[in-house]
């Protein structure tokens, strides 16, 4: 099932899953997604035991997201959902970038953190948090109190389409992202919620006590700002051309988690090193349809005809 099968602890994801709606002059199909359920399956292909903390509907689509995550050999522990299953319909922008409306029960997600998601959570070595409502207080709160102690990989991933309260949302982010094992950034996510530059947000994430910031910048690949020091990598080149960026920033998020799982990098070349295979595995995710994470290893086994997980 996993491409990668060394030894590794536990990780947990909270966030959200939902199922994509492309239409595009292909015509409409649905792929099983969201940003915390990519980076839950991209830590299991990367071999990490991993349980994922989502909301998701008594529906046909919330029976499509469970089959999956089986699949993948995701366990899910799961919020109920009083508007049914969440959903994004997404269509392309004249920039060629992935433009979503979402319903009703994507815009009022909502966790609970059951006993069986508070042993999770206690047995983790890692907690990834991605696309959360950090705007509304309650949630932040339960966030907060399940995860107390625990060593955290955060990514904002703010949609404009579920963002309710910005300021709300920035104050409910920095509360939980102080202190952080890394959290990971975009500049979209700078000029979303502070009307400003990448390289701010990282010094302000910094000066908030977050131990290791992971700037994205797209095409150009992305900085790694660390306790040890700070190293940059360029987006790897790999055969193929690029098919889809969605699910390129969830795969960076799956791969740097994965080597935090059981302790960070003590070295800068050892966070350099995390930050290449990064790079290598999101190139890799660019080369095909949807948010699974590939690595370069799995493409060149498609080429040789060998297919599968």
């Amino acid at each position: 099932m996993s491409i990668e099968t060394s030894a590794a602890a536990s990780a947990v994801v909270i966030g959200d899953a939902l199922i994509d709606e492309i239409r595009d002059d292909a015509g409409v199909r649905e792929l099983v997604g969201g940003a915390a359920l990519n980076v839950a399956v991209g830590l299991r292909r990367l071999g990490v035991a991993t349980t994922l903390i989502a909301m998701v509907g008594d529906d046909d689509a919330g029976a499509h997201i469970r089959e999956y995550l089986s699949d993948h050999g995701v366990r899910l522990v799961e919020s109920a959902a009083a508007h049914g299953s969440s959903r994004a319909v997404v269509q392309r922008a004249a920039n060629g970038e992935p433009e979503y409306v979402f319903n009703e029960a994507a815009q009022k997600r909502s966790i609970r953190y059951s006993d069986e998601a508070r042993a999770a959570l206690a047995q983790a070595g890692l907690v990834a948090i991605s696309c959360f409502p950090f705007d509304v207080p309650a949630e932040v709160d339960a966030l907060a109190d399940a995860t107390a102690g625990a060593r955290l990989a955060i990514d904002p991933n703010p949609r404009t389409g579920m963002l309710s309260d910005r300021a709300e949302f920035v104050r409910g982010f920095e509360r939980v992202a102080a202190g952080a094992e890394i959290v990971k950034v975009g500049a979209d996510d700078a000029a979303i919620l502070y009307d400003g530059e990448l390289d701010a947000l990282r010094a302000r994430l910094r000066d908030l006590g977050v131990d290791a910031v992971l700037a994205t910048a797209g095409a150009d690949g992305a900085i790694l700002e660390t306790d040890a020091g700070t190293t940059a990598a360029p987006i790897s080149e790999l055969p193929g051309r690029i098919v889809d960026t969605v699910g390129a920033g969830d795969a960076t998020l799956s791969a740097v988690a994965a080597g935090l799982v059981s302790g960070a990098p003590k070295s800068l070349d050892d966070w350099h090193a995390l930050l290449v295979r990064a790079m290598d595995i999101a190139a890799a995710t660019c080369r095909a349809e949807g948010g699974l994470l590939r690595t370069p290893e799995s493409l060149a086994e498609v080429e040789r005809g060998v297919f599968g997980s």
